[in-house]
């Protein structure tokens, strides 16, 4: 039975099925809880949450749902140089048009750009969630370790095989092939990411070959048939984001979920414009006039903060064309706007790949 896998075994899910965490808010606490209600493992990007909210989170997710869960986090155990007044100033002056344009005043420069990672890591740990994921690096063994004796299943985010093996030789329990299909950033963390862009079909295999833990597979899949592929080419579960964030009950405003139904969802590419890492996005105002001057914008995570401080007034004002509208190269295979239909729909799709195999073999 293609359900019966080793991640399904290990997690205690019906389903080979994951929802790819959102970060920037599109995470809701809704559609984690439907993903794990209906069979799959409902994941929640807490990348932006200090610790209180991590520990308020997984309270909340635990009350929505009695099915495992992931939370998600991104590795950044590195100090981040702040920029001194003047150095800001000239950064923020990008973004001085869109102030007025919206009409909002220009925020002043905060006194930390993202919260602490090593009290992120003491609130998740104990918080307990059933699953920490995370991206943009390897933990520290002894995060690993901790994770272990509290009963925490680990997953890491790997963009090559290099860094498939540096996750497993941490201690992680499975890994997220993420090809270069994929919305969202690139979580490459051992060589850049315009150098780690393998394709979904192409990495899955590789990875699965260096590694002894499982392998999910993720980037571009978004129905039975891509399910029922990397099946087949050695992953135990596949993680599906963008046909996850177009449903309703995602934390993506409105504009955004319409905006992943149009033909403008086949636009995508990657950019550093809007964080100053590398994310795949539908091609907008904003992406195109940024990119014009990506070589003067802010570095990560200060130009992932001025990019924020319009999203407010932008989904206020129904503004897509100045919002970072995240999304992978399912394009136009994107179909359902409810959790519940998705699942259903992804389950049967599976099946009838599997069977359709199956068939063509004995032919």
């Amino acid at each position: 039975m293609w359900t019966d896998t080793a991640i399904t075994r290990r997690l205690g899910i019906a389903a080979p099925i994951i929802q790819g965490p959102f970060g920037g808010g599109l995470s809701s606490v809704k559609l984690a809880a439907a993903v794990s209600n209906t069979g799959g493992l409902g994941s929640y990007g807490a990348n932006a949450l200090d610790g209180q909210q991590i520990k308020d989170l997984v309270a909340a997710l635990r009350k929505a749902t009695d099915k495992p869960f992931a939370v998600n986090l991104w590795v950044n155990d590195q100090p981040v140089a702040l920029p001194d007044k003047a150095a800001f100033a000239q950064f923020q002056a990008f973004f001085e048009p869109y102030y007025r344009e919206l009409d909002i005043e220009t925020p002043a420069q905060p006194v930390r750009f993202a919260p602490d990672y090593m009290m992120q890591i003491e609130a998740a740990l104990e918080a307990r969630p059933p699953v920490l994921s995370f991206v943009f690096g390897c933990p520290d063994s002894a995060i690993v370790e901790a994770c272990r004796a509290r009963g925490i299943v680990t997953i890491g985010t790997a963009t090559t095989p290099d860094e498939a093996r540096a996750l497993e030789a941490a201690g992680i329990d499975a890994i997220v092939a993420t090809g270069a299909e994929a919305g969202g950033h690139r979580p490459s963390f051992l060589k850049s990411a315009e150098s780690s862009l393998t394709g979904t079909l192409a990495l899955i295999p590789q990875v699965a070959d260096a590694v002894k833990i499982p392998v999910i597979a993720a980037g571009g899949i978004a129905d039975g048939r891509g399910i029922a592929a990397a099946l087949i080419l050695g992953a135990a579960a596949v993680q599906i984001g963008t046909a996850f964030l177009a449903c309703d009950e995602s934390g993506a405003p409105a504009l955004h979920r319409d905006a992943l139904f149009t033909y403008k969802a086949t636009d995508t590419a990657l950019t550093r414009a809007f964080s100053g890492r590398l994310v795949r996005a539908i091609r907008n105002r904003l992406f195109d006039e940024l990119e014009t001057q990506a070589n003067a914008l802010a570095p990560f995570p200060i130009q992932n903060w001025l990019s924020g401080t319009l999203r407010a007034a932008a989904i206020q004002q129904s503004r897509p064309e100045l919002l970072s509208l995240q999304a992978g190269q399912a394009g136009t295979r994107l179909r359902y706007r409810s959790t519940a239909f998705l699942m259903i729909a992804l389950m049967r799709e599976t099946e009838a790949a599997v069977a359709r195999l199956g068939a063509q073999r004995n032919a």
